[in-house]
């Protein structure tokens, strides 16, 4: 600025306001229109990763039944018009997998949103075929602090106002989960997201805050207006909260970058337009609702490795251009914010396994007498299981009903359900009624394809009991009534008997 002050020529001056401009715009056209903020927080995510490489699969376990979006549609339609839902998330409540949401104030009721408070809370089975929001799963209890709630009450308000004067510069609220503690109560936790680095900040997990159930008083509310309100539980101390491991509880912000940033495992120069050898992006579906990642439970008995059995982030990663859709990497992120990440390189390993985008074309393609215009193929989760003497990846997709008008799915208690064989990509059609038959279904489909690629032997054979028909004849012929031969001489006798005693 003294520069340009002092600078008498008219020209000159214009130039250098020229040169402003150019730099400016050039970090502009850096920074923002490629990206290379994107780039340097990503590639600083990827040096910061704790990545385990895994030579096995791990199997899947409590496959749930019903899409994220489905269970949405059906809790809403459970619910008052005052009432509003909150996103489902999938916690582990007393042992089992359930799908958990608020019943809330409607935010269309700015009345209510201030005066109300959260009153029951959806805790469903997400391994049944028929989920029930009936008052078994609908549990009554209070939180005075919400989501949709206004001003102090509202989740994100008060979380923020909890925080210390450093915590206000590098920790931010994100995803709302409700689950049970160890005492067995009803608690809000809200999943934090931490700032790292001065030069390119990236986002990495920052533990929870725990709002616990109950109505406030005047003492609660003057605490929540001045400071906030909640139990901050770093990631270090979380593993002395039992209900918080093996638990859903990382935000999926920081679970996607983590996963997209293995695009730098060929170098920082290899997501570069001119290289891309082994560049990867996580696809995103564009009739899907609900993009990866998918939260699933996960054995890892059988890997070497030193992961615990139960929730993931699952991602499946494929080659960045549009036009390739093969699964290049399997991502396993702990769901409990476990400072890890495991990957199976299905590339390295010349697997030739499809991806999540060549799906929905598959089971399009096996089923043309559906509507496909109102009927759409969506969230194909991992289906991993030991058939036929081999571990075998498979996707299970599930077919969702939406209105043109609408843009939300309609969920169905009776959900059509497809597996897809991602190696032979072949489309088997499954009863959900029926998920121990499954693995028998798909293997009646393609064993005969199984047998005569790879030689395997017989499986799932049923025992017989051969039927002695002799014997059963012989046993029937003695079972029949005998008859008296002298039965007409007697009846003859009895006559004449009955005649002499009507003459006397």
């Amino acid at each position: 600025m003294r520069k340009f002050r002092s600078t008498p020529s008219t020209g000159k001056r214009i130039a250098l306001l020229g040169t402003v401009a150019a730099y400016f715009g050039l970090l502009y056209l850096v920074g923002w229109h490629y990206k290379m903020y994107d780039y340097m927080k990503t590639y600083n995510v990827f040096n910061n990763l704790n990545r385990v490489e895994i030579n096995e699969l791990p199997l899947t376990q409590n496959e749930r039944i019903q899409p994220l979006r489905n269970i949405f549609s059906m809790a809403n339609e459970s619910v008052g018009e005052t009432k509003d839902v909150s996103l489902p998330h999938l916690v582990r409540v007393d042992g089992e997998n359930k799908w958990t949401m608020a019943i809330q104030p409607s935010e269309k009721y700015t009345l209510q949103q201030i005066s109300e408070n959260t009153e029951e809370v959806f805790a469903v089975s997400s391994t049944s075929p028929f989920p029930r929001f009936s008052s078994e799963n609908r549990i009554a209890v209070t939180f005075s602090i919400g989501e949709s709630l206004k001003f102090s009450r509202n989740t994100y308000n008060a979380v923020v106002q909890r925080f210390n004067f450093f915590q206000l510069f590098s920790l931010e609220p994100s995803d709302t989960f409700y689950m049970k503690n160890d005492s067995g109560s009803w608690v809000e936790v809200v999943s934090l997201i931490k700032w790292k680095g001065i030069l390119f900040p990236y986002p990495t997990f920052g533990g929870v805050m725990v709002i616990d159930n109950g109505e406030h008083d005047f003492n609660d509310y003057m605490e929540r207006v001045l400071i906030g309100k909640g139990t901050y539980i770093s990631p270090e101390e979380m593993h002395k909260y039992p209900y918080l491991t093996k638990q859903n509880t990382l935000s999926e912000k920081v679970s996607r970058l983590q996963a997209e940033s293995l695009k730098f495992l060929g170098g920082f120069t290899d997501p570069l337009p001119w290289k891309m050898q082994t560049a990867v992006k996580i696809p995103d579906l564009p009739d899907d609702q609900n993009q990866q990642p998918f939260v699933t439970d996960f054995d890892f008995k059988d890997t070497d490795s030193d992961a615990f059995n139960g929730l993931y982030h699952w991602f499946g990663l494929e080659p960045v251009g549009d036009e390739r859709t093969s699964l290049t990497y399997s991502v396993f992120i702990p769901a409990d914010g476990t400072d890890k990440l495991y990957y199976y390189d299905h590339a390295a390993k010349k697997q030739g396994y499809a991806g999540v985008s060549a799906m929905p074309l598959k089971m399009i393609e096996s089923r043309k007498e559906f509507d496909w215009s109102v009927n759409k193929p969506v969230e194909f989760r991992p289906y991993i299981k030991d058939i036929a003497g081999r571990r075998r990846m498979f996707f299970l997709g599930t077919v969702s009903a939406i209105k043109d008008d609408s843009k939300k799915f309609d969920g169905s208690a009776t959900p059509d359900l497809a597996l897809i064989d991602s190696e032979y990509r072949d489309v088997i059609w499954i009863d959900v009624k029926h998920p121990s038959q499954w693995d028998k279904t798909v293997y009646d489909q393609l064993n005969e394809a199984w047998r005569a690629s790879e030689g395997i032997g017989y499986y799932f054979v049923e025992e017989t009991k051969d039927i002695d028909v002799v014997q059963q004849a012989i046993d029937s012929i003695l079972t029949m009534p005998r008859v008296n031969e002298n039965a007409d001489e007697i009846e003859q006798l009895q006559r004449k008997i009955d005649s002499l005693k009507s003459q006397n």
